[in-house]
Protein backbone atom coordinates (compact mmCIF):
# COMPACT_ATOMS: atom_id res chain seq x y z
CA UNK A 1 0.00 0.00 0.00
CA UNK A 2 1.47 3.35 -1.52
CA UNK A 3 1.87 6.01 1.87
CA UNK A 4 -0.71 7.97 -0.45
CA UNK A 5 -3.33 5.16 0.02
CA UNK A 6 -2.62 5.38 3.76
CA UNK A 7 -3.11 8.80 3.95
CA UNK A 8 -6.51 8.25 2.21
CA UNK A 9 -8.16 5.66 4.50
CA UNK A 10 -6.81 7.78 7.79
CA UNK A 11 -8.06 10.68 6.58
CA UNK A 12 -11.74 9.29 6.24
CA UNK A 13 -11.46 8.21 9.84
CA UNK A 14 -10.76 9.86 13.54
CA UNK A 15 -9.01 7.51 16.17
CA UNK A 16 -10.14 5.94 18.70
CA UNK A 17 -8.42 7.78 21.19
CA UNK A 18 -9.66 11.11 19.46
CA UNK A 19 -13.49 10.26 19.37
CA UNK A 20 -13.30 9.15 23.13
CA UNK A 21 -12.04 12.35 24.07
CA UNK A 22 -14.68 13.75 21.87
CA UNK A 23 -17.77 11.71 23.35
CA UNK A 24 -16.31 12.60 27.32
CA UNK A 25 -16.05 16.44 26.15
CA UNK A 26 -19.79 15.93 25.65
CA UNK A 27 -20.23 15.59 29.41
CA UNK A 28 -17.68 18.05 30.10
CA UNK A 29 -17.33 20.60 27.75
CA UNK A 30 -19.04 24.26 27.59
CA UNK A 31 -21.78 22.25 25.33
CA UNK A 32 -21.72 19.78 27.97
CA UNK A 33 -24.86 17.33 27.35
CA UNK A 34 -27.86 18.10 29.42
CA UNK A 35 -29.65 15.91 31.78
CA UNK A 36 -31.75 15.05 29.17
CA UNK A 37 -29.56 14.07 26.63
CA UNK A 38 -29.45 10.20 25.88
CA UNK A 39 -25.63 9.61 24.37
CA UNK A 40 -26.14 6.83 21.85
CA UNK A 41 -23.26 4.63 20.83
CA UNK A 42 -24.04 3.16 17.40
CA UNK A 43 -22.36 1.19 15.20
CA UNK A 44 -21.40 3.38 11.89
CA UNK A 45 -23.65 1.37 9.38
CA UNK A 46 -26.74 3.31 11.37
CA UNK A 47 -25.46 7.10 10.46
CA UNK A 48 -27.89 7.43 8.27
CA UNK A 49 -31.13 5.76 9.56
CA UNK A 50 -29.50 7.54 13.15
CA UNK A 51 -29.83 11.23 11.57
CA UNK A 52 -33.12 10.70 10.72
CA UNK A 53 -34.25 9.10 14.28
CA UNK A 54 -32.78 12.09 16.10
CA UNK A 55 -34.93 14.78 15.28
CA UNK A 56 -37.72 12.95 15.45
CA UNK A 57 -37.19 11.53 18.73
CA UNK A 58 -36.38 15.39 20.13
CA UNK A 59 -39.44 16.59 18.45
CA UNK A 60 -41.53 13.80 19.74
CA UNK A 61 -40.11 13.89 23.44
CA UNK A 62 -37.96 17.25 24.24
CA UNK A 63 -35.41 15.04 25.27
CA UNK A 64 -32.23 14.92 22.86
CA UNK A 65 -30.49 11.84 21.36
CA UNK A 66 -26.30 12.38 21.07
CA UNK A 67 -25.07 9.94 18.23
CA UNK A 68 -21.39 8.69 18.35
CA UNK A 69 -21.11 7.00 15.63
CA UNK A 70 -18.04 4.15 14.78
CA UNK A 71 -17.06 0.65 14.59
CA UNK A 72 -18.62 -1.29 17.13
CA UNK A 73 -15.05 -2.57 18.45
CA UNK A 74 -14.07 0.68 19.39
CA UNK A 75 -17.26 1.81 20.72
CA UNK A 76 -17.05 -1.34 23.11
CA UNK A 77 -13.88 -0.39 23.97
CA UNK A 78 -14.67 3.09 24.80
CA UNK A 79 -17.42 2.02 27.30
CA UNK A 80 -15.06 -0.36 28.55
CA UNK A 81 -12.68 2.68 29.73
CA UNK A 82 -15.21 4.74 31.14
CA UNK A 83 -17.07 6.32 27.61
CA UNK A 84 -20.43 7.70 29.49
CA UNK A 85 -22.65 6.01 26.92
CA UNK A 86 -26.39 5.87 27.80
CA UNK A 87 -27.42 3.03 25.08
CA UNK A 88 -25.28 0.93 22.61
CA UNK A 89 -26.24 -0.41 19.13
CA UNK A 90 -23.79 -2.68 18.15
CA UNK A 91 -23.45 -4.86 14.38
CA UNK A 92 -23.21 -7.67 15.91
CA UNK A 93 -24.17 -9.68 19.44
CA UNK A 94 -20.14 -10.64 20.26
CA UNK A 95 -19.28 -7.01 21.64
CA UNK A 96 -22.42 -6.23 23.80
CA UNK A 97 -21.71 -9.74 24.63
CA UNK A 98 -18.36 -8.61 26.04
CA UNK A 99 -20.15 -5.82 28.09
CA UNK A 100 -22.41 -7.87 29.33
CA UNK A 101 -19.78 -9.83 30.71
CA UNK A 102 -18.20 -6.70 31.95
CA UNK A 103 -21.16 -5.77 33.82
CA UNK A 104 -21.59 -2.97 32.06
CA UNK A 105 -25.18 -3.80 30.13
CA UNK A 106 -28.45 -2.72 32.44
CA UNK A 107 -29.98 -6.09 33.02
CA UNK A 108 -33.31 -6.84 31.23
CA UNK A 109 -32.75 -3.88 28.63
CA UNK A 110 -30.99 -5.71 25.75
CA UNK A 111 -32.99 -6.25 22.59
CA UNK A 112 -32.25 -7.59 19.30
CA UNK A 113 -32.90 -4.47 17.31
CA UNK A 114 -31.94 -5.24 13.53
CA UNK A 115 -30.97 -7.51 10.86
CA UNK A 116 -28.31 -6.32 7.93
CA UNK A 117 -27.02 -8.19 4.91
CA UNK A 118 -23.65 -8.24 3.65
CA UNK A 119 -22.82 -7.36 -0.52
CA UNK A 120 -19.64 -6.80 -2.99
CA UNK A 121 -19.75 -3.21 -4.39
CA UNK A 122 -17.70 -2.06 -7.05
CA UNK A 123 -16.74 1.72 -7.56
CA UNK A 124 -19.16 3.73 -10.01
CA UNK A 125 -22.75 2.99 -11.46
CA UNK A 126 -22.58 1.14 -14.07
CA UNK A 127 -20.34 -2.52 -12.70
CA UNK A 128 -21.58 -5.58 -14.23
CA UNK A 129 -23.02 -8.43 -11.50
CA UNK A 130 -21.09 -10.99 -10.50
CA UNK A 131 -22.03 -14.60 -8.93
CA UNK A 132 -20.76 -15.04 -5.79
CA UNK A 133 -19.61 -18.56 -5.04
CA UNK A 134 -16.54 -20.60 -4.60
CA UNK A 135 -16.38 -20.23 -7.85
CA UNK A 136 -15.46 -16.74 -8.16
CA UNK A 137 -12.21 -15.55 -8.98
CA UNK A 138 -12.22 -12.63 -6.55
CA UNK A 139 -8.74 -12.07 -6.93
CA UNK A 140 -8.91 -11.56 -10.73
CA UNK A 141 -11.84 -9.47 -10.50
CA UNK A 142 -9.76 -7.01 -8.12
CA UNK A 143 -6.78 -6.77 -10.48
CA UNK A 144 -3.50 -4.35 -9.28
CA UNK A 145 -6.36 -2.92 -7.43
CA UNK A 146 -7.94 -3.30 -3.72
CA UNK A 147 -10.69 -5.13 -2.01
CA UNK A 148 -11.91 -2.43 0.73
CA UNK A 149 -13.18 -3.91 4.10
CA UNK A 150 -13.13 -3.07 7.55
CA UNK A 151 -11.49 -4.09 9.87
CA UNK A 152 -11.44 -8.28 9.97
CA UNK A 153 -10.52 -9.24 12.91
CA UNK A 154 -12.19 -6.59 14.79
CA UNK A 155 -15.22 -4.46 13.28
CA UNK A 156 -18.67 -6.72 12.46
CA UNK A 157 -18.73 -5.77 8.59
CA UNK A 158 -15.34 -6.58 8.08
CA UNK A 159 -15.55 -9.81 10.42
CA UNK A 160 -18.43 -10.85 8.48
CA UNK A 161 -16.90 -10.49 5.24
CA UNK A 162 -13.87 -12.38 6.22
CA UNK A 163 -15.94 -15.33 7.15
CA UNK A 164 -18.33 -15.46 4.40
CA UNK A 165 -14.93 -15.26 1.82
CA UNK A 166 -13.63 -18.35 3.96
CA UNK A 167 -16.79 -19.90 3.95
CA UNK A 168 -16.41 -19.89 0.04
CA UNK A 169 -12.79 -20.75 -0.43
CA UNK A 170 -11.66 -17.16 -1.87
CA UNK A 171 -10.06 -15.55 1.36
CA UNK A 172 -6.63 -17.17 1.32
CA UNK A 173 -6.38 -15.82 -2.40
CA UNK A 174 -7.76 -12.20 -1.78
CA UNK A 175 -6.70 -11.60 1.43
CA UNK A 176 -3.50 -9.67 0.07
CA UNK A 177 -5.29 -7.51 -1.52
CA UNK A 178 -7.91 -6.44 1.10
CA UNK A 179 -7.23 -2.48 2.63
CA UNK A 180 -8.56 -2.88 5.83
CA UNK A 181 -10.49 0.48 6.99
CA UNK A 182 -11.66 1.27 10.70
CA UNK A 183 -15.16 1.01 9.78
CA UNK A 184 -18.05 -0.06 7.77
CA UNK A 185 -18.10 3.95 6.10
CA UNK A 186 -14.86 4.44 5.79
CA UNK A 187 -14.44 1.02 3.16
CA UNK A 188 -17.29 2.46 1.65
CA UNK A 189 -15.90 6.05 1.15
CA UNK A 190 -12.95 4.31 -0.31
CA UNK A 191 -14.83 2.40 -3.05
CA UNK A 192 -16.98 5.27 -3.64
CA UNK A 193 -13.82 7.94 -4.32
CA UNK A 194 -12.17 5.46 -6.87
CA UNK A 195 -9.27 4.45 -4.00
CA UNK A 196 -10.47 0.94 -4.07
CA UNK A 197 -12.69 -0.89 -7.25
CA UNK A 198 -14.54 -3.25 -4.99
CA UNK A 199 -15.52 -3.83 -1.50
CA UNK A 200 -17.94 -5.81 1.07
CA UNK A 201 -19.63 -3.76 3.21
CA UNK A 202 -23.11 -4.08 4.35
CA UNK A 203 -26.55 -3.54 2.13
CA UNK A 204 -27.49 -0.65 3.63
CA UNK A 205 -24.48 1.12 3.68
CA UNK A 206 -24.36 0.45 -0.55
CA UNK A 207 -27.50 1.80 -0.39
CA UNK A 208 -26.78 5.43 1.29
CA UNK A 209 -23.90 5.27 -1.46
CA UNK A 210 -24.48 6.65 -5.07
CA UNK A 211 -21.27 5.96 -6.78
CA UNK A 212 -20.99 2.27 -5.88
CA UNK A 213 -22.59 -0.47 -7.56
CA UNK A 214 -23.66 -3.58 -5.37
CA UNK A 215 -22.44 -6.24 -7.85
CA UNK A 216 -23.24 -9.31 -5.30
CA UNK A 217 -24.99 -10.64 -2.21
CA UNK A 218 -23.04 -12.80 -0.22
CA UNK A 219 -25.21 -16.18 0.81
CA UNK A 220 -26.46 -15.81 4.14
CA UNK A 221 -25.83 -19.17 5.30
CA UNK A 222 -22.06 -17.83 4.21
CA UNK A 223 -21.64 -15.70 7.66
CA UNK A 224 -22.90 -16.10 11.13
CA UNK A 225 -26.46 -13.95 11.37
CA UNK A 226 -26.29 -10.09 11.08
CA UNK A 227 -27.85 -8.88 14.03
CA UNK A 228 -27.69 -5.78 16.13
CA UNK A 229 -28.66 -5.77 19.56
CA UNK A 230 -29.18 -2.45 21.44
CA UNK A 231 -29.18 -1.91 25.47
CA UNK A 232 -29.39 0.86 28.37
CA UNK A 233 -25.53 0.63 29.65
CA UNK A 234 -25.67 0.07 33.59
CA UNK A 235 -24.04 3.30 34.69
CA UNK A 236 -26.88 5.29 32.57
CA UNK A 237 -29.47 6.47 35.33
CA UNK A 238 -31.02 8.77 33.26
CA UNK A 239 -35.03 7.67 32.49
CA UNK A 240 -34.68 9.19 28.99
CA UNK A 241 -32.22 5.88 28.14
CA UNK A 242 -35.47 3.33 28.59
CA UNK A 243 -37.72 5.66 26.47
CA UNK A 244 -34.95 6.55 23.70
CA UNK A 245 -34.56 2.44 23.21
CA UNK A 246 -38.47 1.79 23.26
CA UNK A 247 -38.81 4.77 21.04
CA UNK A 248 -36.12 2.26 18.78
CA UNK A 249 -38.31 -0.15 18.61
CA UNK A 250 -41.51 1.66 18.04
CA UNK A 251 -43.10 2.75 14.68
CA UNK A 252 -41.49 5.71 13.33
CA UNK A 253 -37.72 4.63 14.25
CA UNK A 254 -39.01 1.25 12.00
CA UNK A 255 -40.01 3.71 9.40
CA UNK A 256 -36.60 5.12 9.22
CA UNK A 257 -34.68 1.55 9.32
CA UNK A 258 -36.82 -0.17 6.59
CA UNK A 259 -36.04 2.94 4.84
CA UNK A 260 -32.00 1.98 4.81
CA UNK A 261 -32.70 -1.51 4.02
CA UNK A 262 -32.38 -2.86 7.63
CA UNK A 263 -34.87 -5.55 8.64
CA UNK A 264 -36.19 -4.36 12.17
CA UNK A 265 -36.48 -7.46 14.63
CA UNK A 266 -38.98 -8.12 17.53
CA UNK A 267 -41.79 -5.42 18.20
Amino acid sequence: MTFAFRHTVTSLLRPAALLLAATLSLTTGPGAARADDVLVFAAASLKNAMDEIAPAFEAATGDKLVVSLAGSSALARQIQAGAPADLFISANKNWMDTLEADGLVQSGTRVDLLANSIVLIAHGKDSSPVEISPALDLGALVGEGRLAMALVDAVPAGVYGKAALESLGLWESVSPKVAQADNVRAALALVAAGEAPYGIVYATDAAAEDDVTVVGTFPADSHPPIVYPAAVMAQSGKPAAAAALAYLRGPDARAAFEKQGFVVLGE
